[in-house]
């Protein structure tokens, strides 16, 4: 299994509204490193799920349901969606100064390349998070 982070602004679509629809296409990246990282996710892949712009915090936790297949909210290109699925929101949002400030996650992409949209994450810098989150999966 691998690990991810996949970044939405929360009055675009949050976690709640992830909750509420119960599985949701992830769809609309035009980067190509981000769609590279949506095409190597595999279905039971964890995400961890990040308000961007407003709230700046990781709030959940979300599974990969579907592969990469192509974005159909793409007019041209080459891009890729996948589909999602809620796991559990966390017991404590971990906002982005919290995370910077924690020498353990000093190489996390969160931290080292802030605007990519969806971004690796390794098992520890997962644990670290949830840990940090006070969640238990």
């Amino acid at each position: 299994m691998d690990y991810w982070l996949v970044k939405s602004e929360p009055d675009v679509f949050g976690f709640d509204q992830l909750v509420a629809d119960g599985r949701a296409r992830w769809d609309g990246v035009r980067n190509y490193q981000a769609r590279n990282n949506l095409r190597a996710m595999k279905t039971g892949d964890l995400c961890l799920f990040y308000h961007s712009n407003t709230g700046l915090e990781i709030v959940g936790i979300a599974r990969v349901v579907r592969e990469h297949y192509p974005d159909p909210t793409a007019e041209k290109g080459d891009w890729s969606a996948v589909d999602l699925e809620p796991v559990k929101p966390l017991q404590r949002p971990v906002p982005l100064p919290e995370i910077k400030a924690l020498p353990a996650l000093q190489q996390f992409g969160l931290v080292r390349n802030p605007r990519l949209s969806v971004m690796p994450a390794t098992s520890d810098e997962f644990f670290i998070l949830l840990t940090l989150g006070q969640t238990e999966l």
